[in-house]
C-alpha cells in the first residue's frame, strides 16, 4: 500500500445516542470530517499545487461533491471520554472525474476497525456544472495514497 493518512477525531457527547453508543448519523459526520482534513491536509512531499493537502491542485471553482457512500459496521462504537476515534485513509481508485476514498475507523488503536467506508468523491466544476476531467497533477497526487480497496460485506 502507498501512503496512508491517520487522524484522531475527538468524540463529543451529541455523537451519542440513548444506548450509550455512537448513533450511525454521527459516525458519517465523523467520517466527513476525516475526509475533509485527509483532502486538505494531507502531507505530499513535494507539494502539489497552490494550496496544501491532497487537493492543493485544484483549480478554483472545481469543489468535491460526496456521490456515493458505502459503510458496513463492524463493531458497537461506545462513548469514552477523552478518548478519540482513530481513523485510516487512503485512496482505493482513481477515476476520470471521482476517485474513491476507503476508511477504517477504530475506537482503540489495538481494536478492528469498528467501521469501514468507501466514500466516492466527484469533482465538480461550478463554471461547467458539470464533473470535471481530473488533470495529471491532481491524478497523480490521488495515486501517492492509492491502496486496495477497504474490505466491505
Amino acid at each position: 500500500m502507498s501512503d496512508v493518512f491517520e487522524c484522531e477525531i475527538q468524540a463529543r457527547l451529541r455523537d451519542i445516542n440513548l444506548g450509550g453508543h455512537v448513533d450511525n448519523v454521527e459516525a458519517i459526520r465523523i467520517l466527513d470530517e476525516a475526509r475533509i482534513l485527509f483532502h486538505a491536509h494531507a502531507e505530499l512531499q513535494p507539494p502539489v499545487g497552490r494550496r496544501p493537502g491532497l487537493l492543493g491542485a485544484l483549480p478554483d471553482g472545481v469543489v468535491e461533491l460526496v456521490g456515493s457512500q458505502r459503510v458496513d459496521y463492524h463493531a458497537e462504537m461506545r462513548y469514552v471520554a477523552f478518548q478519540p476515534f482513530l481513523l485510516r485513509l487512503w485512496v482505493q481508485r482513481v477515476g476520470g472525474s471521482s476517485f474513491t476514498v476507503a476508511t477504517e475507523m477504530r475506537v482503540r488503536a489495538d481494536h478492528g476497525p469498528a467501521l469501514v467506508a468507501a466514500t466516492t468523491v466527484v469533482l465538480w466544476d461550478h463554471a461547467t456544472q458539470a464533473s470535471w476531467p481530473m488533470n495529471d497533477e491532481v491524478r497523480a497526487a490521488l495515486q501517492r495514497y492509492e491502496g486496495d480497496p477497504v474490505a466491505l460485506r
